[in-house]
């Protein structure tokens, strides 16, 4: 179960943050290919609606942040101000205009797949929450799901990266997003795609983490199969996976990483690395039996790298608070639920 204690005090900081974020242009990450010097337009003539907060990727999630804390935090400071900033943004004209980018012989790989599995996890919760936001989002959500199934059925080997290319992070997104709204066919395609990637892995002997990891590789696994195999299962798969999760090899996995300088753009990656390692440590001692051999651990591995991520959230630069408020929020509050 999510961390639900977030105080009233943080939650608006996260808010005016995800807000100042969406809105400012500069600096961004231009990153599309360029085959004329007419393609060289601003970011927000392509993307009007998902501009801001540094790159695409980055702005879709603090989008969904702004929409979480206003669904679970209606009357926080800020959130008038944040109410009309998305009602200028996600409009049905300007999805449209994304989803034509999308669409089109370009849209078929950038921002694959984590800024998609983030767009349909922001399409999930408005939908579900009932929010007319959803209907304007709408042409861009139809576009990307449709790209995703036809990807995550089609993808033969999984990509095992510790950063935005990771497989098993985006198709659990997009598997839970896929659930909270009866998307069976696309639920199906993922959980598909789970068990064909990763089903016979055992025995993990990854080295981790890199440099600039946000995302511990065998976790993510390990918090996707969860969602796909029934627990006892799960159990058996997890033991053959991490059969000596208690050496010390694995301290390097159990113990948060040193961040250095978390202004850097790596630096910060590795205070998402503790975030997004506190929930899926959580997710996994969870999923275990209450009194098996790895339960105590993971819970333990939990709680120090939640304390480890949530010091350095704000305070060191733009490179750090374009984008970290989102993992932590997901590891307090999760999505879709009310």
């Amino acid at each position: 179960m999510p961390d639900t204690r977030l105080d009233d005090d943080t939650a608006a900081r996260l808010l005016a943050t995800a807000v100042e974020n969406v809105r400012r242009d500069h600096p961004v990450h231009w990153s599309h290919v360029v085959s004329s010097d007419a393609d060289l337009v601003p970011q927000r003539v392509l993307h009007p609606i998902f501009a801001g907060s540094f790159d695409w990727h980055s702005c879709v999630h603090q989008t969904w942040l702004a929409v979480r804390l206003l669904r679970l935090r209606p009357s926080a400071a800020g959130a008038d101000e944040a109410r009309r900033t998305l009602d200028g943004l996600i409009t049905r004209a300007n999805a449209e205009v994304e989803a034509a980018f999308f669409d089109g012989p370009g849209g078929g790989f950038w921002e694959r797949p984590y800024g998609w599995a983030w767009l349909l996890v922001l399409d999930a919760e408005l939908r579900t929450w009932g929010s007319p936001w959803a209907g304007g989002l709408a042409p861009l959500s139809a576009v990307l799901r449709d790209r995703y199934l036809v990807k995550v059925a089609g993808s033969r080997l999984p990509v095992r990266t510790g950063t935005h290319g990771n497989t098993a992070f985006a198709t659990g997104l997009v598997l839970d997003a896929a659930r909270a709204v009866g998307d069976s066919e696309l639920a199906a395609a993922c959980a598909g795609a789970a068990l064909r990637w990763h089903r016979e892995d055992a025995g993990y002997g990854g080295f981790e983490p890199d440099a600039s990891d946000f995302l511990s590789p065998a976790l993510t696994e390990a918090d996707l199969m969860r969602r796909v195999l029934p627990a006892d299962e799960f159990t058996a798969w997890f033991e053959a996976f991490l059969p000596d999760l208690e050496e010390a090899r694995w301290k390097v996995l159990r113990e948060p990483v040193p961040v250095d300088d978390p202004g850097d753009p790596h630096g910060s990656h590795l205070v998402g690395l503790a975030l997004s390692r506190a929930w899926q440590w959580r997710a996994v001692a969870e999923a275990l039996p209450p009194a098996h051999r790895y339960a105590d651990l993971a819970r333990t591995a939990a709680a120090e790298h939640r304390a480890a991520g949530l010091r350095h959230v704000f305070g060191h630069g733009y490179y750090a608070e374009h984008w970290l408020g989102t993992f932590a929020a997901y590891l307090h509050l999760n999505a879709f639920t009310p």
